[in-house]
């Protein structure tokens, strides 16, 4: 619990820096080029496009809605949280690794460029945020007053990503087969996760696998802000126990094998 404790008070403690690395990191990644902050809107636009075709015209054929809701709304609202979801694991699982000559010379911890990784996606993730906020008050798929919910889901995927990057920024350090291990769970949840299929569609079987999944949860909770009515979070007391449970068991995990191994990183590289 102290390494807990711990990890959460350097963040805190180095919170303005976090910010001022995030916003210099990003305007350098768009520096050279013409389009800009603009690719944060482009890149998400055409990967809504791709399965649009593929699932939304092609797969379901006729079928236009999901649970009442037209495919394209529904695939968004899935689409978009899945990327920031996607990228904020593994940008803060390699992190430290990519960025191991500062670890060497710098005077603050190791454990704030994985909150650095989150905060420049978390940029993107704002931009398309808007964007689902415009579309739903427009068509009115959700009470405005589920928006605010949109912390919640924030705050969870943090703590949850959190827990994955700080076991896995040191995995990946000293295996390197774990990066290859990563992209790997990450591309297998993605089609366990009711992004362009719908929970109430699929078989009993899946089902139970998307209760067992944290990112199903993730992805549900972030629908229920902008796309559904019925309340402002989805599922029951034993979701919720469920995953902030796991959550919390991985940010444990986590500390432990950071704290085991921060110092000795440099060896393995």
């Amino acid at each position: 619990m102290d390494k807990i404790l711990s990890i959460a008070q350097e963040q805190w403690q180095h919170r303005k820096l976090i910010w001022k690395l995030a916003i210099y990191r990003t305007k350098s990644k768009y520096a050279n080029h013409y389009l800009g902050v603009f690719w944060d809107i482009l890149q998400p636009a055409l990967q809504v496009l791709i399965y649009y075709v593929v699932f939304g015209l092609g797969l379901r054929g006729p079928r236009s809605d999901v649970d009442d809701i037209p495919f394209l709304i529904y695939l968004i609202s899935g689409i978009f949280p899945w990327l920031f979801i996607s990228s904020s694991i593994n940008g803060m699982s390699n992190a430290i690794s990519g960025q191991m000559d500062l670890v060497t010379k710098m005077k603050f911890p190791a454990s704030i460029f994985l909150t650095i990784s989150f905060v420049n996606g978390l940029f993107s993730f704002i931009i398309t945020t808007t964007i689902l906020m415009v579309i739903g008050f427009i068509g009115s798929y959700s009470e405005p007053g589920h928006y605010i919910s949109v912390i919640y889901v924030l705050f969870a995927t943090y703590a949850l990503v959190m827990g994955i990057a700080l076991i896995m920024s040191s995995l990946v350090i000293i295996v390197r087969d774990m990066r290859n291990v990563l992209q790997n769970i990450i591309r297998m949840l993605f089609f366990l996760t009711p992004i362009f299929w719908s929970l109430s569609e699929a078989n009993e079987i899946l089902q139970r696998l998307s209760s067992l999944n944290p990112f199903a949860y993730l992805i549900m909770n972030y629908r229920y802000a902008f796309v559904y009515d019925e309340a402002p979070l989805y599922g029951d007391m034993v979701d919720h126990i469920y995953f902030w449970t796991l959550t919390l068991l991985l940010i444990f995990i986590g500390s432990q094998i950071y704290y085991r191994f921060k110092d000795r990183l440099v060896d393995y590289k």
